[in-house]
């Protein structure tokens, strides 16, 4: 379970959600072709009526495979209309990816689905989108979060160039330059000493980082004070730690449109967001003859069965696709569960496993994980 993650990536309408998706879905080999949102070839937005709005209103999952761990993205509404939807994606989500426009900064939706991620206490990264644009600026962007939200933010990286100077980031934690290669489209990039004119500003900011680490983990705020020398594995685990309690939001960049920071992106997501067992247990009813009553559900692969049908959405070949996250136990293929809303039996057909481009048979599903189950007649 330490190997899974289930995040959703949230974002203002026009911040570039859907690209940034579809860059993941394509970094992390699954798209072959990355489709452009402007084209209306998103890989996410399959229905066509999402296709002509260009918006994402299904809250789908889509799973992935990133150097051997295993990435649900639950794909969550941006628009501000569909409230309860984005709750359930919520509720189902262990972190989230907050994808801010470097030129815009906080606008009133990002605001909603914040606060939304706040009652339900997911842990998130930021990634500060469209760093190439006319106007982009990373530092008062982030600053903008700190004051809107509160929130304490960290920078992992720092731009080079900003706006239609953006060549690439600095990374705080290795105190190398990155910058990627548009011959293909940024598939590789090459990592280089600081240049001497950054070194200073760099410097700083990575003091800073380690300040804000060190003041929220006493283990390593004991190295800072003694100055002893801070490992990156130390630093890393320090963050990880104050994302997922959230003491900090930390930060990444780019401009997923044209390829730029999305691997480092991937790798903050397996880093710092949670696994399913890093996250409070969920809460379930436990339905007896004559009442329900409240109860903890740790995540337990071992445990009684349980989980949570999140999404419907209707195949014309397979029928009623219900989306489920499994909290507790394993359920197999062709077994009978309860229902304990409709106080109802009912069986599972068959478990699908959902990629961007294909689905693929499953014989059971187990605690903390995410998939589709087929023959579920009284589901909602």
């Amino acid at each position: 379970l330490s190997k899974m993650r289930n995040i959703g990536i949230m974002a203002h309408i026009d911040a570039g959600k859907t690209t940034t998706t579809e860059r993941i879905l394509y970094y992390t080999k699954k798209i072959h072709k990355i489709g452009e949102i402007d084209d209306g070839q998103a890989t996410m937005d399959w229905m066509t009526q999402e296709q002509e709005r260009g918006i994402t209103i299904c809250s789908a999952a889509t799973t992935t495979y990133w150097k051997n761990y295993q990435i649900n993205i639950i794909d969550t509404p941006g628009h501000v209309d569909f409230t309860a939807e984005v709750e359930r994606s919520l509720r189902v989500l262990d972190g989230a990816v907050a994808v801010i426009c470097a030129v815009d900064g906080v606008q009133p939706q990002t605001e909603t689905v914040w606060h939304q991620a706040d009652n339900f206490k997911v842990p998130r990264i930021c990634f500060m989108n469209k760093m190439d644009r006319i106007g982009a600026d990373f530092f008062g962007s982030m600053e903008d979060v700190h004051e809107k939200f509160g929130v304490e933010c960290i920078a992992l990286q720092i731009p080079i160039g900003q706006g239609p100077d953006f060549e690439g980031v600095i990374d705080l934690l290795k105190m190398k330059e990155i910058r990627w290669n548009a011959d293909d489209e940024g598939e590789t990039f090459t990592e280089t000493d600081i240049a001497d004119e950054r070194k200073q500003e760099a410097e700083q900011w990575h003091e800073k980082l380690v300040d804000a680490v060190a003041s929220s983990d006493d283990a390593l705020a004991e190295l800072y004070l003694e100055g002893s020398e801070i490992t990156i594995e130390q630093l890393k685990n320090a963050i990880r730690k104050g994302t997922i309690n959230r003491s900090f939001v930390p930060f990444v960049m780019g401009s997923a449109r044209h390829n730029q920071g999305v691997q480092p992106l991937i790798d903050a997501i397996v880093d710092y967001l949670p696994c399913p067992t890093e996250v409070p247990p969920a809460e379930g009813l436990h339905v007896k003859r004559d009442k329900e009553e409240k109860i903890e559900v740790p995540c337990n692969p071992s445990g009684m069965p349980l989980g949570l049908v999140f999404k419907i959405q209707y195949d014309r070949e397979m029928g009623s696709l219900c989306y489920v996250r499994m909290y507790s136990g394993k359920m197999t293929s062709g077994t009978q569960v309860y229902n304990t809303g409709k106080k109802k039996r009912e069986r599972i057909n068959r478990i699908l496993r959902m990629h961007a481009d294909k689905s693929e048979p499953m014989d059971s599903v187990s605690a903390g994980d995410i998939a589709v189950f087929i023959g579920l007649k009284f589901a909602q």
